[in-house]
């Protein structure tokens, strides 16, 4: 297998600050392979199709898989949701696909 290395990349906050803070990247785990990571669902149409294929992939590397949904899309996740992913996964995917 082939490990891919990437160029640093500004990315963009789509949130409506006037001013951005500054927020620091976590670090990247060092494989996937007997970690568990949390998928979670925003409940955004087709989302769960993605994050479906996503786990699969995962899972064939070696990785537990932990599936969470939002209640709704156009709002935060609750604060329990966040200290149950937190609690369980070394790693979260947040996904949405229309």
């Amino acid at each position: 297998m082939e490990i891919q290395t990437f160029e640093p990349r500004t990315l963009l906050d789509p949130t409506g600050e006037q001013t951005p803070g500054h927020r620091e990247l976590s670090a990247r785990l060092d494989g996937v392979g007997g970690r568990t990571i949390a998928l979670l669902d925003i409940s955004k149409a087709r989302g769960d199709v993605y994050l479906d294929e996503l786990a699969r992939l995962l899972e064939a590397r070696g990785a537990a898989v932990e599936l969470f949904r939002k209640p709704t899309f156009t709002k935060n996740a609750p604060i329990d949701l966040r200290h149950e992913i937190a609690s369980k996964a070394h790693a979260v995917v947040e996904a949405l696909a229309d």
